[in-house]
């Protein structure tokens, strides 16, 4: 039998599942028949109404993170029907966008109109790659995503309880349908590399501890609040026990049996993206839907060897500094070895996170004209996941949902953790950077929530990257180590540039990226192997970081040509920010309109590429 046919056989029968998938879908057509015919800005309003409404309940995980009601005892629905439906109503809503005359539009919505269709235009192109055969990597999939989603559940009463467990009852239904997509990805040879997925069953087993309490998945379990009577506070862990005893214990234990048995053994031993069926046409896709721009593979490439020669050249004036005597092999082999820069305590590495942190808050009004009202806290990256996750992360908060932002630091392998990239990574990772960003997108009340929670990489991490150049003017790297500290990070991306297009187009082998990395970098080994192995399964994605740098430096440049003593440095962050993320193509010509409209002239870069998603409806 083929893995296909165990696929459909194996989600057919799920009744509840099916039942909620025609109600959606009868729901859908009718808001497409109710759409306004000869209303343009009634019509667009209704699809950005629709294509809002239909993202948040067609995958409930992001409902929850955002604090949209109504969906929070459901998974998304992963079954080949539920997939399929979903891109025939993509495809739809993109046939719908079309019939909009976009000449009787305002002209302050014809943005929303330009990004809804890209948008949209962008996800149909993606659905002739086989993304869905991967739903599993060492960097995402249902072991990473799953407690994260639970854990932002609210937990206030004893009916938030039961949401929880009604989701936990329909989880091994989810890793069914999981599986049954790994499995045909097998049988397809489409597969993340072989060496990439070494800790993937150490992952699933994290889940699924003898002791109930220990799981990441009960967590919430662990945390209920004294507004519940012990009694209900009883009955309520005596069923999250029965249930992870007798459902999803096994649920998740015959996943990862097959992970070993079956996934890994057979797994593609080629590191290369492109090696994959139709893998050229494949990542040159990822590469224009991660930077928004039309450059290709070798054109990255190319300007990543630039900036790794200018930033290496400002590594080696840093180190003329320090006095230090020896080479640049020398020094960066000093920097990952000696004790002197790293905290033998995670609590120690935790509290001087915080201690960046709160410094840079003080200073930012300088910087910025409006901040915003969300709060964020730094925390350690939960155990289940520290040993193959990067750095750090940002995850974003939500005022609906009654949850902060969060800076999550790696404490795992704290030799690996040096105290001079802590700067650099505070700045990146929480303000000015991401939850800066973020926070102040959702905080827009003016644009919709299908704009405030949008991520287009190339603008979010590029910005993230942006914010880094920034620490000088919040008083931080003073000391040279520091410094190095921070241009180790702009050097970190600008060797993926070539790192990534290099394993994927140019056929580098993993190991010889590694050196690459290592020999322009001071980042301990643990990190660089990490890193290399992200990119592998997240082609195309790290590409953003640099180029969406470069554009918003190449932005802030010419504003500060044209305007003179007229530039303003909180007007033009405040101005960047303040329509939420947005393709690079479309932030240039936004924040050209701005130069303008303030008197001065802009001239476009000479002989710079087409941007991707430069479309009308016609194209």
């Amino acid at each position: 039998m083929s893995v296909f046919r165990k696929l459909l056989i194996a989600t057919a029968g799920m009744a509840l599942t099916a039942s909620v998938a025609a109600m959606e879908k009868s729901a859908f057509d009718q808001a497409l028949d109710d759409l306004p015919k000869n209303d343009p800005p009634a019509r667009l309003a209704a699809l950005q109404d629709l294509r809002y409404r239909w993202l948040m309940e067609s995958h409930p995980e992001s409902a929850t993170y955002e604090g949209y009601p109504g969906v929070d005892t459901r998974w998304t629905d992963t079954s080949m029907d539920g997939i399929e439906r979903r891109r025939e109503q993509t495809r739809r809503l993109l046939a719908a966008s079309r019939h909009l005359d976009i000449d009787r539009l305002p002209e302050a919505r014809q943005l929303d109109y330009q990004l809804l269709y890209q948008d949209l235009l962008s996800e149909v192109k993606g659905f002739q790659f086989p993304d869905l055969l991967l739903p599993v990597t060492h960097m995402s999939g249902i072991q990473r995503n799953v407690p994260g989603v639970l854990n932002s559940m609210a937990k206030r009463s004893e009916s938030d309880y039961d949401k929880i467990l009604e989701r936990l009852e329909k989880l091994p239904e989810l890793v069914a349908q999981t599986r049954a997509l790994m499995e045909l990805g097998l049988e397809r040879k489409i597969t993340p590399p072989q060496i990439t997925l070494r800790d993937l069953p150490g992952q699933i087993r994290a889940l699924i501890p003898d002791e109930p309490k220990r799981s990441p998945l009960l967590k919430a379990f662990n945390e209920m609040p004294d507004s519940i009577s012990a009694g209900t506070r009883r009955r309520l862990q005596q069923r999250a026990d029965a249930l992870y005893h007798k459902e999803l214990v096994p649920a998740w234990r015959g996943l990862v049996e097959f992970v070993e048995r079956d996934y890994i053994p057979g797994a593609a031993v080629d590191t290369a993206f492109t090696n994959r069926p139709d893998g050229l046409r494949w990542y040159a896709h990822k590469v224009r839907e991660n930077t928004t721009t039309d450059l290709s593979p070798e054109e990255i490439h190319r300007i990543g060897l630039s900036e790794v020669q200018r930033i290496r050249a400002e590594m080696d004036k840093v180190i003329d500094r320090t006095g230090f005597d020896g080479d640049f092999k020398a020094f960066t082999e000093f920097l990952r070895t000696d004790p002197q820069f790293y905290y033998q305590d995670e609590e120690e590495l935790l509290k001087n996170y915080r201690d960046i942190a709160k410094r840079i808050d003080g200073e930012l009004p300088a910087l910025f004209g409006k901040l915003p009202r969300l709060p964020y806290g730094v925390k350690p990256i939960p155990a289940y996941a520290e040993k193959s996750q990067t750095t750090a992360y940002y995850m974003p908060g939500s005022n609906e949902a009654g949850r902060a932002g969060v800076f999550f630091a790696n404490t795992y392998n704290l030799p690996s953790r040096p105290k001079w990239e802590m700067e650099a990574l505070t700045v990146h990772e929480a303000m000015p950077g991401h939850h800066l960003q973020i926070a102040l997108a959702q905080e827009q009340d003016d644009l919709h929530p299908l704009r405030r929670t949008k991520f287009y990489t190339a603008f979010v991490e590029g910005w993230g990257l942006y914010s880094e150049s920034l620490g000088h003017d919040l008083g931080l790297y003073k000391d040279p180590y520091s410094k190095f500290g921070a241009l180790s990070y702009d050097m970190w991306r600008a060797v993926r540039l070539v790192v990534d297009t290099g394993m994927h187009q140019l056929g580098w082998s993993r190991e010889q990226a590694i050196e690459y990395f290592a020999s322009n970098s001071a980042k301990p080994i643990h990190d660089i192997t990490v890193e290399i192995d992200r990119y592998l399964v997240w082609p195309g994605q790290a590409l953003a970081y640099k180029l969406g740098q470069l554009k918003i430096k190449e932005l802030r440049a010419k504003a500060e040509e044209a305007l003179a003593d007229d530039f303003d440095i909180r007007s033009f962050h405040d101005q960047l920010l303040s329509a939420g993320a947005l393709p690079l193509n479309v932030l240039e010509a936004r924040m050209d309109g701005w130069i303008a409209d303030r008197g001065g002239e802009t001239a476009a870069a000479p002989n710079e590429p087409a941007q991707a998603g430069e479309v009308t409806p016609s194209s």
